[in-house]
């Protein structure tokens, strides 16, 4: 090799460890708290404190699972429960108007398209915790504070599920394959159904994914419009616990039992669904 290759190699080289040491790095920064986790949901109150995390000594794992579920009556079934119907049928149902809008913009000619397009692109940058006060105030006004639906409506509506939606359908579904369609005599809500719907399965998909994240994770609007323990989601019940605990420390165990349990749907749909979505996050990526 002469001296000229190996100066070109040199930053090469020196660029690649760079890339290397971030990503370990990266790793180690996401999987060490799922690490204390899984280890510290197998201790009791006692060995929590007193002993060392990674050792295998008092290991309780059994006993915290059986605490948990047995805590306050059962509660945290209850809130799992309703963690699930909060986050997979909003998720779902989301996911199904956010790309049917998305479809809309891509595909039809409309007055102030444009426009509205950019509101949309707008709504994404507001936080949701500025939303959460007017969206009290509304449910109030309607009498829905303190009900199942005070949580459930306002996640059926995602300006960034409408953007990807825009972007699947641009990538996914020809015009050509819909005049097809109109040529041969099917209308638009059969044409939407029965044609683009299914060339937009990756989309829907991974605008599903997104939303179950944000459901699932969402812990502000219902602290703001829920006082019924009973319709609390795990998120907002474990904080309650985890309040608690420091006046009784025998919620720490459930409450720490309890997190992990609550990370198994995200990585189960992730996992199921990976097929999917990784071929949607590449969509137009060729284009």
């Amino acid at each position: 090799m002469s001296t000229g290759d190996s100066t070109l190699m040199r930053p090469r080289l020196l660029g690649r460890a760079t890339v290397n040491v971030v990503v370990a790095l990266s790793v180690l920064y996401t999987l060490l708290p799922v690490l204390w986790l899984v280890l510290a949901a197998g201790k009791n109150r006692d060995a929590l404190f007193s002993s060392n995390i990674l050792s295998l000594k008092d290991f309780s794992f059994v006993q915290n699972l059986r605490d948990l579920f047995a805590m306050d009556d059962g509660l945290y079934s209850r809130w799992y429960g309703n963690s699930l119907l909060y986050a997979v049928l909003g998720a779902g149902i989301g996911a199904l108007v956010s790309v049917a809008c998305g479809y809309a913009f891509d595909k039809y000619r409309f007055q102030h398209k444009e426009k509205l397009f950019g509101l949309v692109l707008a709504a994404v940058m507001v936080p949701q915790t500025v939303l959460a006060l007017p969206l009290y105030l509304m449910a109030s006004k309607t009498g829905l504070v303190n009900t199942f639906w005070a949580v459930f409506i306002p996640v059926l509506f995602n300006p960034f599920g409408v953007y990807l939606g825009r972007i699947f359908s641009q990538g996914y579904v020809p015009d050509e394959v819909l005049e097809a369609a109109r040529v041969d005599g099917a209308g638009e809500l059969t044409t939407y159904v029965r044609v683009a719907l299914r060339m937009l399965g990756p989309g829907l998909v991974t605008v599903f994914l997104f939303q179950l994240t944000a459901i699932w994770n969402n812990f502000f609007l219902p602290m703001v419009m829920l006082s019924d323990q009973d319709l609390y989601p795990v998120s907002l019940g474990l904080y309650q616990w985890n309040s608690s605990a420091s006046v009784s420390p025998e919620y720490y165990p459930v409450v720490i039992m309890g997190s992990l349990l609550a990370v198994l749907p995200l990585i189960l749909a992730f996992a199921l669904l990976q097929r999917f979505w990784r071929s949607g996050l590449t969509a137009g990526s060729v284009k």
